[in-house]
């Protein structure tokens, strides 16, 4: 069998050499983005994405390998251990196959099989299974005996069932033969439990559907599985076949061709159908379709925290406006606005509570306080949370913004996505131990639009809100993934050591939250860093910690030029080389693009820096601290369009892509409920990832298409041609999909009757084909 290397090095699409080199590096406690960045001569150019993939695929291989160990250990302690078993076992590429494999020799409850076994019934079994031509009944005469428990032929005859329905479904070689076939042309099919039709009403998409379950899309199944957990629908698996009977005939026929049994017309033949349709509904069809239904909720759990990760990325990576003056409005009704201005470098300079809105209706003595603090604190931009109120909130900053023209400023509708979850958040307590807890959430709404990756890190990723049925998948690996997610964007991105917050600098590689901690009471202490290399002298930062974090770490006007760009400190001699070869010092060097750009990677590569190095090197010369992310642009909501009744078809809007799912785009158009671009009406050719087309984040126009006031459902288009009511190009809507036909089934599954010997005859002949 491949290594572990040699596998993943398949699955990323790499050499096993650069698979080898990264788990090296990982193992020995560097990180993905450092090794990403400052290790490309190591693994040879290994990306990101690659990276995490690799990280992903090692844990899992790791975890296969313990289990593997663990089940050789367990059957080698029953003394069941053989050579083709062990050989079997070592073999097994997944956790499927292994515990497949692992199955007959698991501890488990005693079961009907074992008691059957210990009462000497086994060679029942045998002799019927081998030999259908003696009656069941009279071959089980020999085998009752009241000391046993076997009172009669009846209890013999249900013993040995037990035993051949056990033996048959614990077989590893069917068991998978029946799982591929199963998951290559199974369906998933919903029909909703009678009486819950009002009760689940947003799923009645799915009441009547039918669908592969290796093809459903991931946001269409968990739809389905949240719907089967609040009872609302049942969830069966139809085998592959005309109908649900033919296909269940099509099973038990594999079933019993795998197990040599076949209906002659002998004296046991019957008896073994039975026991082969029994062995096929109450064991192997169950026990596979809670197997298979887990592999697709898996597969589509993977999708969704890929989808959120991608939203969460783009929100992270959205355009900051800069260290301006910015007031945040905290949008509320009763309880007021809350208001907080912070200054260029997001220190907070003033607060104060507003009433404009019901009951108390002070718009004209909220304009004029909105204009004091403006005034006085020389404020650029106003940032307005987009929650309850904000639309009303936005039209008050309108008007401030004209009746105050002097004052020159902007108003932009920002995602208060939880800042909530913050305001009452331990970091935020720390932060503002005096603030109230109201106005911290305003301070959070103008902060994230100064910066929102510096603001949006002190917010646990999944509260921000851009995920796709997030609450339905593994916490676990959502947690995991999104952290990733987060250390990507903030060191892709580089932070200011001498400005950042410590819930900031933690998430830069190798720095731990107690040592970003350091950091920052080193430098209240002691002043701004004003070289890399002091960093140092921060406690528990060493030399490991140093090596992963001074790439990612910016100071600006420190005494190295080189410390304000992502040129690692390990790295300076090959600048210094440049520099001595050019004979021109560092500072006249940095951004002198034409000069750099003729210069050959070639000539200053040497033993441990090669060529990837010092292009990296010459390319941040050029621009050294550049910010990847885009430049700032705001949207315009159209004026009187503030709630959904404002909405009128064929209506042309613009707004701001709030998230993207793997069924379209939503669009925040101010009135406060998103509005859906499914996928189809994202642009005039095929798409079929709807990120290729649209981020969260990007401004966009689009127009409405359909609004459902009591479903609150917005129908959006980005093809601006589009007519309302007329059928969509480029894929089927979810109305045209094909359904499944059959009525609603009452009550749970429960096995079927046994099919009629012809129906079993001819599926057990298309069996003998295949």
């Amino acid at each position: 069998m491949l290594s572990i290397e040699q596998r993943i090095a398949e699955d990323i699409a790499a050499q096993a050499a650069q698979v080898r080199a990264a788990v090296n590096l990982l193992d020995d406690g560097a990180t993905v983005p450092f090794i990403a960045r400052y290790r490309k001569e190591a693994t040879g150019g290994l990306d990101d994405t690659q990276l995490r993939l690799l990280e992903e695929r090692l844990r899992y291989l790791r975890e296969l390998e313990d289990r593997r160990t663990a089940i050789l250990s367990s059957v080698d302690e029953q003394g069941k251990l053989t050579d083709a078993l062990r050989e079997q076992i070592e073999s097994a590429e997944t956790k499927a196959r292994l515990e497949d494999l692992y199955l007959p020799y698991k501890p488990k409850r005693r079961t009907k099989a074992q008691i059957a076994r210990e009462a000497g019934l086994e060679p029942l079994a045998q002799a019927l299974r081998e030999d259908p031509s003696v009656a069941p009944e009279a071959r089980a005469e020999a085998f009752v005996d009241e000391e046993k428990g076997v009172a009669d032929t009846k209890a013999a005859l249900d013993g040995a069932r037990a035993i051949l329905m056990e033996t048959i479904a614990e077989d590893a070689a069917l068991v998978g033969e029946l799982r591929d076939w199963l998951w290559d042309g199974g369906t998933i099919r919903a029909r909703v439990f009678e009486g819950k039709e009002d009760e689940g009403a947003k799923f009645r998409d799915y009441f009547d559907h039918s669908e592969a379950i290796a093809k459903i899309p991931s946001h269409r199944l968990l739809a389905l599985m949240r719907a089967r957990n609040e009872g609302i629908l049942e969830l069966e698996l139809v085998p592959p076949g005309a109908d649900a009977e033919q296909g269940h005939a099509a099973g038990e026929a594999r079933v019993a061709l795998h197990a040599g049994i076949e209906n002659q017309g002998r004296p046991a033949d019957a008896w073994l159908a039975d026991t082969v349709h029994l062995a096929w509904h109450a064991k192997l069809h169950l026990h596979l379709k809670l197997d298979l239904f887990g592999r697709a909720r898996e597969a589509a759990e993977d999708a969704a925290i890929s989808v959120f990760g991608d939203n969460l990325k783009d929100l992270l990576l959205a355009a900051p406006a800069g260290p301006k003056a910015v007031m945040g409005l905290d949008p509320g009704i009763r309880t007021g606005v809350k208001v907080a201005v912070v200054d260029a470098t997001g220190k907070v300079l003033d607060t104060a509570t507003i009433y404009p809105h019901e009951p108390r209706r002070q718009w004209d003595q909220s304009i004029a306080e909105l204009a004091r603090l403006c005034g006085r604190h020389q404020v650029a931009l106003i940032a307005i949370g987009n929650g309850t109120a904000s639309r009303e909130t936005d039209k008050l900053a309108g008007e401030l913004i004209k009746k105050h023209a002097a004052l020159n400023l902007a108003k932009i509708v920002v995602s208060e996505a939880g800042a909530s979850v913050y305001s009452a958040s331990e970091t935020a307590a720390r932060e503002f131990p005096d603030l109230d807890v109201s106005l911290r959430g305003a301070v959070s709404i103008a902060r994230r639009l100064q910066d929102p990756l510096a603001e949006l890190v002190k917010i646990e990723p999944k509260a921000i809100g851009v995920g796709q049925y997030q609450h339905d998948v593994n916490q676990a690996k959502l947690a995991r993934s999104l952290d990733a997610c987060v250390e990507d964007c903030v060191n892709g991105v580089g932070v200011d050591v001498n400005t950042a917050s410590a819930p900031l600098l933690s998430r830069v590689a190798g720095l731990s939250p107690s040592v970003a901690e350091n950091v920052v009471h080193h430098r209240d202490g002691h002043g701004a860093f004003r070289t890399r290399k002091a960093l140092l002298d921060v406690p528990r930062l060493g030399e490991k910690a140093f090596e992963q974090c001074a790439g990612f770490l910016r100071i600006g006007n420190g005494d190295n030029p080189l410390d304000a760009s992502s040129v690692h400190p390990e790295a300076y001699p090959v600048v210094e080389r440049i520099v001595a070869r050019c004979g021109r010092e560092v500072r006249n060097l940095i951004g002198d693009a034409p000069f750099l750009r003729n210069l050959k990677p070639e000539d200053y590569t040497d033993e441990r820096f090669g060529v990837p190095t010092v292009r990296d090197i010459l390319k941040e010369l050029e621009k050294p601290g550049r910010d990847p992310r885009p430049e700032f642009v705001t949207p315009s909501f159209a004026e009187g369009v503030e709630e959904m009744k404002d909405l009128t078809v064929g209506m042309v809007l613009e707004g701001r892509i709030s998230n993207v799912a793997a069924f379209g785009a939503f669009v925040d158009i101010g009135v406060h409920q998103d509005g859906l671009v499914h996928v189809s009406a994202l642009s005039h050719q095929y798409v079929k990832d709807p990120r290729d087309v649209v981020k969260a984040g990007d401004i966009v126009k689009v127009k409405v298409m359909e609004v459902d006031l009591a479903r609150k459902r917005i129908g959006l288009s980005m093809r601006l041609d589009d007519v309302p009511g007329e059928s969509r190009g480029n894929r089927p809507t979810r109305e045209d999909r094909p359904r499944g036909k059959g009525a609603a089934r009452k009550g749970s599954p429960k096995p079927a009757a046994a099919p009629a010997n012809n129906a079993l005859a001819a599926a057990f002949a298309r069996a003998k084909k295949d």
